[in-house]
């Protein structure tokens, strides 16, 4: 026997709010923070609320200011298309 489609419609529903809940949840609890790695594949995490966090922070700002701005692509010509028709 099938099963009946609004009972289809509310799993899905359920399926549903529990994938948007997660996401609040997951959103809630998560914090920046700066992610240093050293030699040898050590790592550490500094949460932006401490000062090692906010000058790491501080520092990632700086370098963003001075990277040169990204050109944008260019649309590509119809030239390799031209090409490939007179073959």
């Amino acid at each position: 026997m099938p099963a009946k489609p609004h009972r289809i419609l509310d799993r899905v529903s359920g399926y549903a709010d529990e994938a948007a809940a997660y996401m609040r949840r997951r959103r809630h609890i998560r914090k920046p923070f700066a992610r240093v790695y050293y030699p040898g594949g050590r790592s550490s995490a500094f949460p932006a609320d401490t000062e090692a966090g906010r000058a790491l922070f501080l520092a990632a700002s700086r370098l963003i200011d001075l990277a040169p701005p990204r050109r944008a692509r260019q649309a590509r010509t119809g030239s390799t298309t031209s090409a490939r028709a007179s073959r």
